[in-house]
């Protein structure tokens, strides 16, 4: 692979790390694989993150009482992690060289329990935050309604090792090895390795030849206006929810863009821009579809106020994903040799998922309702979510500790206004 270099003339993070990776691979070639840009940062703040907490990547659901045979449920997730590299073995540091080790299958199926007086989403929200750093990639957790008749099931995945985009694959193969019932492989055969390997290092060329001086002058301009503000992991969040009607699929994005940004400077009250991220990517062209974290973390330059002119922001957003490839830490890099007072911390995320991609995941037939959780810790002090399905489902999760319920309230309307003017000629 040809090396890019930034505007400095240095190689770039993505070559400086293929470098490391090869040097270290070369001692164990048949167990050790790469990890995308993507990957090497989870693990990066993990290291940070007290306890070493990994961040994870959940969906819940709701059965009938009774639904779930957890025995069978903990076969069929042995089955799906055993099909892929990146739900075996451990990520980890060879001599400070983040890779994938590959071994057994990593998942657990366990039952929660809930304590006197508590429900079952509270001991489902407690159980993921008390999981082991050094737990397994794929994780689902059950726990009964105490006094009701449901019982709530978390499908949880280690970021490091799924993407939004990839939950669907996982619920419909979890799907599919619960109704066979079949005993479960002992790991990733050669083709499955083989496969894995190819798409990281796909995606690592793609992150390489993005990782250019045109690049670093796109984001410069783009994000040299950012400065750094409170932003912070949020450990007691609160959530607002609201279904949106009339959501037209093919130009939502950039109105939620506007909607996000519309909230966060309701909440941070800061005149300047404010970094809203959000995931974006998929496998390169030509890359088998192999599971793993194939998204980068793009970076909008919030505005305060409205946006009159929505077309305009649109081009700047496509202008972007033309530029979509280039690393986060590229981005940083160009931002603040562009003069930007910027760390690299988010103000608030922005993440859209397409229903149609992911079906409620059914066992023995019984299909379960998702469900959401409040007071979840968030990476960043505000979340915008939207999910399409016939309407728009649209969140807020906030930082409690930080902003008063009484103005997150006030952003939320001010969200859903923005939401309304935009989508108002396609109702």
């Amino acid at each position: 692979m040809h090396a890019s270099s930034t505007a400095t003339g240095a190689p770039s993070i993505t070559a400086a790390y293929l470098a490391r990776y090869r040097a270290v691979a070369a001692e164990a070639p048949e167990t050790l694989l790469p990890l995308t840009g993507a990957q090497r940062r989870f693990l990066i703040t993990r290291r940070l993150t007290p306890g070493g907490r990994p961040e994870i990547v959940p969906v819940f659901f709701a059965y009938p009482r009774g639904t779930v045979d957890l025995p069978r449920l903990q076969r069929a997730a042995t089955t799906v992690a055993a099909r892929h590299p990146a739900l075996c073995g451990a990520f980890g540091n060879v001599r400070a060289t983040p890779v994938l080790r590959v071994g057994g299958p990593s998942a657990v199926a366990a039952r929660v329990a809930v304590t006197p007086g508590g429900c079952a989403r509270e001991a489902l929200r407690e159980a993921l935050l008390d999981w082991p750093a050094d737990g397994p990639a794929l994780r689902l957790l059950l726990a009964e309604e105490p006094d009701g008749d449901e019982e709530l099931l978390a499908v949880a995945l280690d970021h490091a090792a799924c993407d939004e985009q990839s939950l669907g694959a996982v619920t419909a193969e979890l799907e599919a090895a619960y109704a066979a019932d079949a005993r479960p492989g002992s790991g990733p055969d050669e083709a499955a390795v083989a496969d894995y390997r190819e798409a990281v290092e796909r995606q690592l060329a793609a992150e390489d030849a993005a990782s250019t001086p045109a690049a670093h002058a796109h984001w410069g301009r783009r994000l040299g206006g950012l400065t750094t503000t409170k932003a912070g992991p949020a450990h007691s969040t609160g959530m607002l929810t609201e279904r949106v009607p009339g959501a037209v699929r093919g130009s939502v994005f950039p109105v939620l863009l506007d909607a996000a940004a519309v909230a966060a400077h309701h909440l941070h009250a800061t005149g300047g821009p404010l970094a809203l991220g959000y995931p974006w990517g998929g496998r390169p062209p030509g890359a088998p579809a192999a599971l793993g974290c194939f998204i980068n973390t793009l970076v909008h330059p919030a505005l305060p106020g409205p946006t009159p002119d929505l077309e305009a922001l649109a081009d700047g957003w496509w202008d972007d994903l033309d530029h979509a490839d280039t690393p986060f830490d590229e981005v940083v890099r160009a931002a603040r040799a562009a003069g930007a007072g910027w760390n690299g911390a988010m103000d608030g995320l922005l993440t859209v998922e397409d229903l149609r991609r992911r079906p409620p995941l059914a066992l023995a037939g019984v299909p379960g309702r998702e469900t959401h959780l409040t007071g979840r810790p968030l990476p960043v002090p505000l979340a915008v979510s939207a999910s399409h399905g016939d309407d728009l489902l649209v969140r807020l999760a906030w930082d409690r500790e930080r902003f008063p319920d009484a103005t997150a309230e006030a952003a939320f309307e001010g969200l859903l206004g923005a939401l309304r003017h935009h989508l108002r000629p396609a109702a």
